[in-house]
């Protein structure tokens, strides 16, 4: 051990971090029976989509619910209507990564929908009587705790007494630069 490394000292540090995340795909199909019969799919679209994370042994479940609104017609394509379903349900996520010393009673969860349910496919049912719709959504979830960051300290403090850094650039390196093609928040 060299003798600059004997003065060091060793610190933890407790912060909220990212403890554990977990992403999923996943299509689903529904099955919506209006009224009546129907002739055709004229259009069908997911709407009100509401949603939160809940905490739930070795992943996050998602909870939420949509609206699916199917325009169709019925009465050999004479007549339209709308028919309107609401569906609950549940979605547990695997957290693929979980720091194992993260502490447990300080655990936070969210969701966020990277895909919003979308209805990609809608069929009428082979009976004739209901719609079935493919809905494709997904979810990228976070659990936040606090956990111990490791550091090194020395000491004796840092003195700072070169304030002009050399990187090796010479003094006219960047006069060739475009300052229109610059950013201002930078």
């Amino acid at each position: 051990m060299a003798i600059a490394d004997k003065r060091l000292q060793r610190r933890e540090i407790i912060t909220k971090a990212v403890c554990g995340k977990g992403r999923k795909f996943q299509a689903v199909t529904h099955t919506v029976t209006p009224p009546h019969h129907p002739s055709s799919i004229l259009g069908a679209w997911i709407i009100n989509h509401q949603y939160e994370a809940v905490k739930s042994g070795d992943g996050i479940e998602v909870v939420g619910s949509y609206d699916i609104n199917i325009w169709y017609s019925y009465s050999k394509n004479s007549q339209t209507d709308v028919a309107k379903e609401t569906v609950s349900y549940v979605e547990h996520v695997p957290l693929s990564y979980v720091d194992p010393k993260h502490r447990s009673s300080t655990e936070e969860v969210s969701a966020e929908a990277t895909q919003e349910p979308n209805c990609v496919e809608a069929t009428i049912s082979s009976n004739g009587t209901s719609v079935l719709i493919r809905v494709e959504r997904e979810f990228s979830v976070e659990m936040i705790a606090e956990t111990k960051v490791v550091v090194i300290v020395d000491p004796s403090g840092f003195e700072d007494d070169e304030k002009d850094a050399d990187f090796g650039h010479a003094e006219g390196d960047f006069d060739d630069l475009d300052s229109d093609l610059l950013e201002d928040d930078l």
